[in-house]
């Protein structure tokens, strides 16, 4: 059978007080614990009975004792508060210093760019924090997935989301595998893309992604072809460096993969910036200590500025 758990407005309310004199057996000692004054005690004792229905102290001029109706109430009642005193006590902590569970949704391609070389430095300096990342191409809610933030490239957050830049705007680059360039020759002007073979990117919303350039502060957009699609960066990446086509990808993402003569970049002059990576959350939520720490040491390690 389904319970309900509906509580009536006001049910709580004079509770402690029936505690206190439960367990003083006194409305002047437990008026003295409270605070208040015994008046204020009784009036909140006998609300609470009126709400429950039923009497639950005997009241004589020398002393107070507990009806049956309120050893049930007392019995059930106080095990109940302590939990919820302990309850607020607990979230309280959680206002105050950096601890608990920081559950962040980003993109594939941020984590090597971005979190790999932080979060081990993370985790040590706030060792009551646990990062749990969920990394996945998809906008999802940060509410109904129970995130404390998401990390994503700043053109695609949400305009009503508070936005924190993580790192400065990155350039986006086209690079081939050196044996692609040799079989296809070097791209010199974006119009030679067009007999190309570009690796492409399926956005989560299922468009396929056109590629963005930049000639001399003009922006130009072209919706490229080849034999590979991805949905997200790092994939594209990897077949690059197969020599499947040519990929244009945030320039953190290739810079090892350069280094090491797997890659190599091509149309540099035509290299578009992007915002950069942010760190996003609702506006109407406040930020808890966990986060600020987290947000302090991306940037403190990435050199952003706000």
């Amino acid at each position: 059978m389904k319970q309900n758990f509906t509580v009536r407005q006001g049910a709580l309310d004079g509770v402690e007080a029936f505690l206190s004199v439960a367990q003083h057996r006194s409305f002047r000692r437990a008026a003295a614990e409270l605070g208040v004054t015994p008046s204020a005690i009784s009036q909140a004792v006998r609300a609470l009975e009126a709400r429950v229905g039923a009497a639950l102290f005997i009241r004589t001029t020398r002393s107070v004792g507990l009806t049956e109706a309120g050893e049930r109430f007392f019995a059930r009642a106080r095990p109940a508060f302590e939990e919820l005193i302990a309850a607020s006590g607990a979230a309280r902590e959680l206002g105050r210093r950096p601890a608990g569970l920081l559950r962040l949704t980003v993109p594939r391609s941020v984590v090597p760019i971005l979190l790999e070389p932080l979060i081990a430095s993370f985790c040590q300096t706030y060792p009551e924090i646990e990062v749990e990342l969920a990394a996945s191409e998809e906008m999802i809610d940060l509410a109904a997935g129970g995130f404390d933030a998401g990390i994503r490239m700043g053109q695609f957050i949400a305009p009503d989301m508070i936005a924190v830049r993580l790192t400065k705007p990155l350039p986006l680059i086209v690079v081939g595998s050196p044996t692609y360039l040799a079989r296809a020759g070097r791209p010199e002007h974006p119009d030679d893309l067009r007999t190309h073979a570009c690796l492409r990117l399926r956005r989560s919303s299922g468009a396929l992604a056109s590629w963005s350039l930049d000639d001399g502060g003009r922006s130009i957009e072209i919706a490229v072809s080849g034999p590979f699609i991805a949905y997200d960066f790092p994939t594209m990446l990897g077949a690059a460096i197969e020599g499947v086509g040519l990929a244009q990808v945030p320039a953190p993402l290739a810079t090892g993969a350069i280094a090491a003569g797997k890659l190599a970049r091509v149309l540099e002059q035509f290299a578009p910036m992007t915002p950069g990576v942010f760190l996003y959350y609702p506006g109407h939520r406040q930020i808890m200590p966990k986060l600020r720490a987290f947000i302090d040491h991306v940037k403190g390690h990435s050199g952003a500025t706000s």
